[in-house]
C-alpha cells in the first residue's frame, strides 16, 4: 500500500477532537499517563530516543537509534517531571537488524532491549505487551523528540498525541503507520519527529498500559510545499509481531548480574548481536 492510499483510506475514519502534533504538540502533564512509562533514551555520542518500560529493569527502544557507539543512559521523569538519570549495562538488539541502513530502509526489525544497571523508581509503571492492531484503530505515541522540525531546542521535553492506525506499509520491512485524526498524512498534523524514535505507542488512551507499538520513522505530509520529514506519517514496529523475541530477549537480559561503572560502548560487532556498556 502506497502513503497517498494509506491517507486516502483513513479519509473514512471518524475522529472526535482535534490532534495536536509531538510536533509542536501536547506536552504530557499526567503525573499517571504516559510520564510513568515513557523514557528518554540518550548516548554520549549526541543521539536522541525515547523508550518505553517494560520491566523494572528493562527498556524497549528503536535498534536505529543505538548505531552511533558510545555509553547510553536512559533518564526517567519523576512524578514533578524532574529527570532522573540510570545507568545501562547491556544492549540486545533484535537479530534481524542490518546496520547500515536508514530506518526507512531497514529490511530487520527495528527494535533493541537495554538492561538497567538497577531497577526503575517505583513510581515508573512498566507497560505490558499489547495484542495486534487493526486499521482505523485509536493510538496515542509519545516520545521526547522535536516539537518543531527545525528547532533542536525544542526537544527533551515529554509530549504526546492521539493517531489513528492507517494500516501497513512495506518497504523493505513491513510496518504499520498511523496518522492525525484529522489531517490523515495529507497536510501536516499530528506525528512523531526526530527524538520520537524508540517511543511507546499505546492502545488507545495515554491512561492505557497496552503497549502495542515502538515509533520507527516519520516522514512529512504528502501535500507539503517543502520537504518535511515530520507531521506526516508515523511508522511504528509492531509488539504483537515480536513478542516472542522480546520475552526471551528479556529474559536473557534479566539473567546477568549487576555491577560496575558504566564506561563507553564498544561499537556493535558486524553480527549485530548484543554488546555491553561496561
Amino acid at each position: 500500500m502506497t502513503l497517498r492510499a494509506i491517507a486516502l483510506a483513513t479519509a473514512l475514519v471518524a475522529a472526535a477532537s482535534p490532534a495536536l502534533a509531538v510536533v509542536g504538540g501536547t506536552t504530557s502533564r499526567d503525573a499517571g499517563g504516559m510520564r510513568a512509562s515513557t523514557l528518554r533514551v540518550e548516548t554520549s555520542r549526541g543521539e536522541l530516543c525515547s523508550g518505553a518500560a517494560i520491566a523494572p529493569e528493562l527498556v524497549l527502544t528503536a535498534a536505529h537509534c543505538l548505531m552511533g557507539g558510545g555509553s547510553i543512559r536512559v533518564v526517567s521523569l519523576d512524578p514533578r517531571f524532574r529527570a532522573r538519570r540510570h545507568a545501562v549495562i547491556a544492549v540486545l538488539p533484535h537479530p534481524s537488524f542490518v546496520p547500515g541502513t536508514t530506518p526507512r530502509t531497514q529490511p530487520g526489525t527495528d527494535l533493541a532491549l537495554l538492561r538497567l544497571a538497577s531497577p526503575l523508581p517505583p513510581d515508573i509503571e512498566p507497560l505490558s505487551l499489547g495484542g495486534g492492531l487493526w486499521q482505523g484503530e485509536a493510538v496515542t505515541m509519545a516520545g521526547y523528540g522535536l516539537a518543531l522540525e527545525d528547532n533542536k531546542s525544542t526537544a527533551r521535553r515529554l509530549r504526546e498525541t492521539p493517531l489513528v492506525n492507517a494500516g501497513n506499509y512495506t518497504t523493505a520491512n513491513t510496518v504499520k503507520v498511523a496518522v492525525d485524526t484529522q489531517t490523515k498524512g495529507e497536510s501536516p498534523g499530528a506525528g512523531a519527529c526526530r527524538g520520537d524514535s524508540g517511543g511507546p505507542v499505546l492502545r488507545g488512551s495515554p491512561a492505557s498500559r497496552d503497549l502495542v507499538g515502538i515509533v520507527s520513522w516519520s516522514s512529512g505530509p504528502l501535500n507539503s510545499r517543502t520537504r518535511r520529514i515530520c507531521g506526516g506519517f508515523t511508522a511504528i514496529t509492531p509488539i504483537n509481531e515480536h513478542r516472542p523475541w522480546i520475552t526471551e530477549a528479556s529474559a536473557r537480559l534479566l539473567a546477568l548480574g549487576t555491577g560496575g561503572r558504566q564506561e563507553e560502548a564498544p561499537q556493535p560487532p558486524a553480527s549485530y548481536s548484543w554488546w555491553f556498556s561496561r
